[in-house]
C-alpha cells in the first residue's frame, strides 16, 4: 500500500506535519513498515480541502483530529 502525504503550503498550515508523524507513528505500533510505503509530496491539487492524503491512488481528506479514526478506517481495516 503506498500512502502519500500532501506537505505543500495549504496542506501544511492545516497540520500536514502531524498528520504525517501520527501515521508513521500507527504504522509503527501496528508493526505494518513492511506493508506500507510512506510518501510526501508538495501539491495535490486540492488545496482547498487539505490536509491531502492519498492511499493507493485514493484521495482523502485527513485532519490532524480524524487521522487515527481513517488509519483504523481507510488503511488498517483494508490491510487485515
Amino acid at each position: 500500500m503506498i500512502v502519500t502525504v500532501c506537505l505543500g503550503s495549504s496542506c501544511h498550515v492545516r497540520g500536514s506535519h502531524h498528520v504525517l508523524e501520527t501515521l508513521r507513528r500507527l504504522i509503527k505500533d501496528n508493526h505494518l513498515e513492511d506493508k506500507i510505503q510512506m510518501e510526501g509530496a508538495f501539491c495535490m491539487g486540492n488545496c482547498e480541502k487539505g490536509v491531502c492524503v492519498k492511499i493507493d491512488g485514493t484521495l482523502f481528506t485527513f485532519t490532524p483530529e480524524t487521522t487515527q479514526e481513517l488509519f483504523q478506517k481507510e488503511i488498517l481495516s483494508k490491510l487485515s
